[in-house]
């Protein structure tokens, strides 16, 4: 079986980063995404920071239960974490699970 692989791109601007995301959110790669974000939220000088979830092709609830805890860890350093491009599989799971009021989506 083949470990799946996310590709992370990180766009700086002043205040926001955009970070691409490509491939699946889970078990396996949480780490990866948390370490990225969590080294981003240290950053006095931002105020967004925009997941970019168009190439994303799976999230399980490890993913999921990542993406919360990273959007309450932005909002309590008084950050902005925003989900961009969300397809609509991960929104129907965010529907299900009742995770898409926890996050903010931004419209695609």
């Amino acid at each position: 079986m083949e470990r799946p692989e996310l590709s992370i791109a990180v766009q700086r601007a002043p205040d926001e980063v955009t970070i691409q995301l490509a491939g699946e959110i889970d078990v396996l790669t949480v780490t990866e995404l948390s370490t990225v974000v969590n080294e981003l939220i240290g950053d006095d000088q931002l105020i967004r920071i925009v997941l970019d979830m168009g190439g994303v092709t799976f999230c399980d609830s490890q993913g999921l239960g990542t993406l919360v805890v990273l959007s309450r860890k932005a909002q309590h350093a008084q950050m902005v974490l925003a989900l961009a491009n969300v397809g609509d599989f991960l929104m129907r799971v965010l529907d299900i699970t009742g995770l898409r009021s926890a996050l903010m989506i931004n419209a695609s």
